[in-house]
Parts: structure tokens; sequence; C-alpha cells
């Protein structure tokens, strides 16, 4: 066990109420406890995509320490780089000051470098970050940018806290703070197992992210029930709904792992192919947390997985009432990534970014839930199980308060 029991934060001349404080700086569980919907998944995934731009859009930023702690700790984002991905990385950053702020008296120095959206920019923002100290990095946000911040920091024994979706980029000492859609698929799957689903369809992307689905759901479906039908598509829908639409009177539930437009879209060519989506059960990601889900009439009734939205709604007051505008979806990642290393600086001493530190099988809990790192890179997230429901969406299972063995 990891440090105290205690949820009584520090007294502070900071502002804001004690219970803010308390979620943000609590340890549970012997693990030390964070401040932190799943239009995550869908902003990072476009923001790791092949389509990121190759010249920032803005002069490089220059360099820039904030606070005054012992510790050092690497924060690479691409501050420059062209339209949106220049948006998330300022707002990341915002949420960085924002965690250091109301982490009372956080004995870290975070030193800001701006990657330019490159993997040579991370890969020289993460080679000056640890030249001046740097015993920990958070970031970068691109998937390809990922192994260049890696290669690195490898060399000299530095760990990493990326903000990629793409799991692929995880390894030894270099974790994933994102939403990962393998944790969507293990929660929603499972949660439907429970309510007694055992004869599983699924109808996804011909991409990476259905890749990714894929793997995980003939995982978790196989070992909970059984596949009966299983189906990729392109720009070509309504052939692969029509051979799914078939063998939907075997099945009791039905996955439909795609963005908001797209599922949509999904849904109305399995509907056009004769399905009748009422009578079974629909299941989805995070990446239905979009309002077009929500105005679906086939998808009423549907279920996903995603973290309780209350926690990224007081964090969205704050964030407004200090700097005047909306966060990005992924600003929480970088509140969170600065709130995990200020309080494992605090509680922990030496082996404050050791890798049993860091993979504590207790977890953390940030903004959007428990999350916990693996071994391997890749992380486990305590998700809630969300209904569509009325033109919105409702809770139908909470977020869970602890990890099980």
């Amino acid at each position: 066990m990891v440090g105290p029991h205690s949820r009584k934060p520090q007294s502070s001349g900071l502002q804001g109420s004690a219970a803010t404080r308390r979620t943000a700086l609590g340890l549970m569980l012997g693990a030390p406890l964070l401040a932190a919907c799943s239009g995550v998944q869908q902003t990072l995934s476009q923001f790791s995509s092949s389509s990121q731009p190759e010249a920032p859009a803005g002069p490089q930023q220059q360099p820039q320490a904030i606070g005054n702690g012992q510790v050092k700790v690497g924060l690479i984002l691409p501050l420059s780089a062209a339209g949106n991905a220049g948006l998330a990385g300022q707002s990341m950053k915002n949420a960085a000051e924002l965690a250091l702020a109301e982490f009372q008296n956080p004995n870290i120095q975070l030193l800001i470098k701006d990657d330019g959206g490159s993997p040579q920019g991370a890969s020289q923002g993460a080679q000056q970050a640890i030249g001046e100290g740097a015993e920990i990095i958070l970031g970068p946000l691109f998937a390809q940018s990922v192994p260049a911040v890696a290669q690195v920091a490898r060399g000299r024994g530095i760990p990493v806290i990326a903000f990629s979706t793409d799991s692929s980029v995880a390894g030894r000492g270099v974790y994933l703070l994102s939403f990962l859609p393998e944790s969507d698929i293990n929660r929603i799957v499972e949660y439907s197992a429970g309510i007694g689903k055992r004869s599983f369809a699924a109808l996804v992307p011909d991409n990476a992210y259905g890749n990714v689905v894929e793997a995980a759901f003939k995982q978790v479906a196989g070992r909970r029930g059984r596949v009966v039908a299983f189906e990729k598509y392109g720009a070509d829908r309504a052939t692969p709904a029509r051979t799914v639409a078939q063998s939907l009177g075997q099945a009791d539930a039905l996955l439909l792992a795609d963005d908001g437009e797209s599922v949509v879209a999904t849904a109305d060519a399995l509907t056009a192919a004769g399905a009748n989506l009422r009578n079974i059960q629909l299941l989805g990601t995070g990446l239905w947390d979009n309002p077009r889900v929500f105005a679906s009439q086939a998808l009423q009734g549907g279920l996903f997985a995603a973290p309780d939205p209350s926690g990224f709604r007081a964090f969205a007051g704050r964030y407004r009432s200090k700097y005047g505008s909306e966060p990005v979806r992924t600003a929480t990642l970088a509140y969170d990534g600065v709130a995990l290393v200020a309080a494992l600086a605090r509680t922990q001493g030496p082996q404050r970014f050791a890798q049993e530190t860091l993979t504590n099988p207790s977890g953390f809990a940030g903004i959007d839930g428990l999350f916990r790192f693996r071994a391997d890179g890749t992380n486990e997230r305590g998700l809630a199980v969300m209904k569509v429901a009325g033109g919105g969406t409702q809770a139908v299972a909470g977020s869970p308060k602890s990890f099980g063995a």
C-alpha cells in the first residue's frame, strides 16, 4: 500500500470549495487520488491520425517553467501546431497550470515544451526537458511523436506519460493516460453479460479504431458468451449491414462502435436491411457521447461506456472561471497528469516515479474517474454505463469506486 488513507486536504490559501480540493488531492486505497465523457477518444483519435499538420501554424513558443518545486517535470504539447491541435495544446497547457494552482504548494516545476505537432519537435522538447533535470515526461499528444520521446527518455531511465489513444505506442516506461477503446469494450460487454446477454454481434468500421475494437470485443465476448456475427464496413455499409441483420435472430446484443454521425448512419443501414433494432440491446463505446446519437430514434435505449460526466462538468466550470473560455475535452488528461506527479512527488519520496509506483494496482482517481496503468503501458479505466434516452443520457451503472483484484 502506498501512503496513508487520509482524504483530508492540507490547508491552503487557494480559493475553491473543500469538496473540490478533496476530490483533487485526497488519497484512496493507498494510492494518490487526483481530481479529474468520451469525446476524449474521438478528439484524440483525430489528433493521432496521419492527417496531423506537417508544419506549425504559428511561431514556435518559447520554453516556459512554471512552479518553484524541486521535482522537475517535462510537459510536451503541440502549442504552435496548426488548427485544432494547437488549440488543444493551449487548452491542455491551461489545464496543467490549473492543476498546479489547485494542488496546494506542490513540490514540482513544469518545464513546458512546444513540439509544434511533429516527432522532431517532441524529441527536441524531451531532450531539453531531460537536460534541465526532468524526472518524468508528460505528453506528447500525437501517437507518432510518442516513440520519438520514448527513444530519448528510455536511454536516461525517464518514464513517459503520453496522451495518445494508440495503444501500440505504449510499452516499457511509456504509459498512456488517455481513454483507450479497450476499456470501453470491456466495460460495456461485461455489463451486458451481467444483465443476461450472452450472444453478441458487432458492426464496426474498417480502420485502426475498428481493429482495436475487434480484438477487445472478440476476447471479452468470447469469454462471456459467444460472437454470432462480426462485420466491418468501409464506404459501403449496406452489404455488411445486411449480413449482420440476417444474424440478429441469434443475438441478444449488438455492438456499434463508431463516432456520432457514423454510428447513426450504421443504425440506419441496419434498419434499411430489415433489422428491428428495438428487439436487441444496442451497445456502444465512448464515441456515442454525441448529440447526434442522442437525437437518433434508432439508438434510443442503447447502452455505452463512458466516464461519469459530472467530473468534467465541475472541471469545466473551474476552467471557465480562470480562463474565460471552454476547455477542450482532452484538457482533463493534462490536469490529471500534473495532479498525479504532484501527488507522487509529495508522498512517494525517491520511488515517486518508479514502475512499481506508477503501476500500483489500486490505481488513481482522476477527473474522469478511476484509472490505473498496466505494466505494458496501457491503462484501465473505471467507467460508468450510460443509456441513450429522451434526447440525452442517463446513468444505469455508476463508475466503480475501486478496481477489483
